[in-house]
């Protein structure tokens, strides 16, 4: 099992952390939420969990959840610019539908 991220995600994690003063790196994982069933989760983390899986890119730690995990397995993070929008954006090749706003996803 896998998780990644875009070296442009990695330099907007940081910048993150470094205003924060605090933190090891950001929990991504899924909620059951929207049209399509699930949504993404990120947030940033000060302290790991025993159980949490730890993946590493670009000197970021990127902590999943044990339940979240099978959802996400070989999803990159990245960091995108798109006109006035900007924000992450998950790669992930286990997703089969999306709802139509975006906001929520199937596998």
């Amino acid at each position: 099992m896998s998780i990644s991220l875009t070296e442009a995600a990695a330099r907007h994690v940081n910048r993150y952390l470094a205003k924060r003063g605090k933190g090891v790196g950001v929990r991504l994982g899924v909620k059951t939420t929207g049209c399509s069933g699930l949504a993404y989760t990120i947030e940033y983390v000060d302290e790991f969990s025993p159980e949490d899986s730890q993946f590493e890119g670009h000197g970021v730690k990127l902590v999943v959840d044990p339940k979240s995990l099978a959802y996400l397995d070989g999803t990159q993070l990245d960091f995108v610019r798109e006109g006035l929008n900007e924000g992450f954006r998950f790669n992930n090749p286990n997703e089969r539908d999306k709802c139509g706003c975006g906001e929520s996803f199937r596998v």
